[in-house]
């Protein structure tokens, strides 16, 4: 597993990537402390804008997580100088395959990029008037397996390369669909429901040939996960950079076989006539998608887990002084967003008003904080949040349904008096 000894190894063995980091791109494993920036301007005062405590998770309609202060280092240092960018791609690659022990590795504009990218890769390989004529490639169409269970949003940036998706119920339906135009089987890691276990799907796929690919995008913590799938036998892997490993939003991971991530980056920009042009990453997002992954491996997990339980417990003895209100730490069982959440419920004829009521209140109060709402209770996610947040939150979860209860109580006494 990677430690902090080989990290430091490695950071010394790159001579472009090791000189990025003895030029300032320090890390929490040396000790040394960051310097933090002054800011000139309020940009979000600036653009009328209102920020908020994020209380609910890694969406991207909220921005995600925040970069770590070595990230946005490694992005300010990049922004100051010129590269090739196709020699500082292969090393970054290099650098994060090492990381993840796979055979290579790329960064892409999210995890919906490494989606198109590495079915790009299992149609064209390495043929260049493929890459140039995708997607319309001459044939027949080119297909791609999915179990029915699997299907979601973003198979759109599978579909975008013009394959056709199949949908199968079983691993035996599987078997029975595959054919001489299947290029791809794709999981979909966080799918509800799963209609054949994962060793079974990479065993069928490596049976007829067929590239196998997950998509895990949200699925760290544990950090475990960014070596089980490798491991695994999938033939590609991504992950999300701007969610639980917290580099830049818009980067994302591509990894794996050797020969399908060479494939993929002829797909990719710079290039200027293939599917991936408009997917472009730049210096700064490499590398600091590359340090995010640094730094990620490196932290102390065990610590980190303990920190957010602590926060939960925080949350949930505030709104606890409320009557009737029930606070309990949660735990997703995963695989994606696996992180302590507090879930809250309340007797709602003792206080009336809903979970998406309480909700609404928070995200229009001072400050605002966004929450996941719904009918029976509320759920505070505390991963995003910065470590004095929590009392925060649960400060004012307690004020708001307090206030209805409050109100309700003195309305009630005020009708048996009359």
């Amino acid at each position: 597993m990677f430690t902090r000894k080989r990290m430091l190894q490695l950071m010394a063995s790159l001579p472009l990537l090791g000189g990025v980091a003895g030029a300032g791109i320090t890390t929490t494993a040396t000790g040394a402390k960051l310097k933090r920036p002054v800011y000139q301007r309020d940009f979000i005062t600036e653009l009328g804008l209102r920020p908020f405590i994020n209380a609910r998770g890694t969406y991207t309609v909220l921005t995600a997580s925040l970069m770590e202060d070595e990230v946005m280092e490694a992005i300010n240092f990049m922004s100051q100088h010129y590269v090739n960018l196709f020699d500082l791609r292969d090393r970054v690659g290099e650098r994060i395959a090492e990381m993840l022990e796979c055979e290579a590795a790329m960064v892409t504009a999210g995890a919906a990029s490494a989606l198109t990218l590495g079915t790009a890769a299992a149609i064209t390989g390495e043929d260049r008037e493929l890459i140039s004529n995708l997607p319309d490639i001459p044939g027949p169409r080119r297909e791609v397996i999915m179990q029915r269970t699997h299907r979601f949003g973003y198979d759109r940036a599978v579909r975008s390369t013009g394959v056709r998706i199949v949908e199968v119920d079983s691993a035996r339906d599987m078997e029975r669909k595959i054919n001489e135009n299947t290029v791809m089987a794709l999981h979909f890691n966080a799918a509800s429901e799963h209609l054949m276990e994962r060793e079974r799907f990479v065993e069928i796929g490596k049976k007829h040939d067929v590239v196998t690919f997950i998509d895990a995008a949200a699925d760290v913590p544990p950090v475990e996960n960014l070596f089980t799938y490798t491991r695994m036998g999938f033939d590609m892997v991504t992950f999300s950079g701007g969610k639980g490993i917290r580099g830049p939003q818009s980067a994302g991971l591509l990894y794996g076989r050797k020969d399908l991530i060479e494939a993929a980056k002829l797909n990719h920009s710079p290039y200027g006539n293939a599917i991936g042009r408009g997917m472009k990453v730049n210096k700064e997002e490499m590398v600091g998608m590359m340090v995010a992954l640094e730094v990620y491996l490196n932290k102390d997990h065990e610590a980190e887990w303990q920190e957010w339980r602590r926060r939960v417990d925080v949350i949930n003895r505030e709104a606890s002084e409320v009557p009737s209100v029930e606070a309990v730490e949660y735990i997703p069982e995963g695989p994606a967003n696996v992180f302590p959440n507090s879930r809250i419920r309340w007797d709602q004829k003792l206080i009336p008003i809903t979970p998406d009521e309480l909700s609404t209140a928070l995200r229009k109060g001072h400050p605002s904080i966004e929450t996941d709402g719904g009918r029976e209770e509320l759920g505070i996610n505390v991963a995003m949040m910065r470590s004095n947040e929590a009392r925060i939150v649960g400060r004012r979860i307690r004020e708001e349904l307090e206030k209805v209860y409050e109100s309700g109580h003195s309305n009630g006494n005020r009708r048996a008096s009359g």
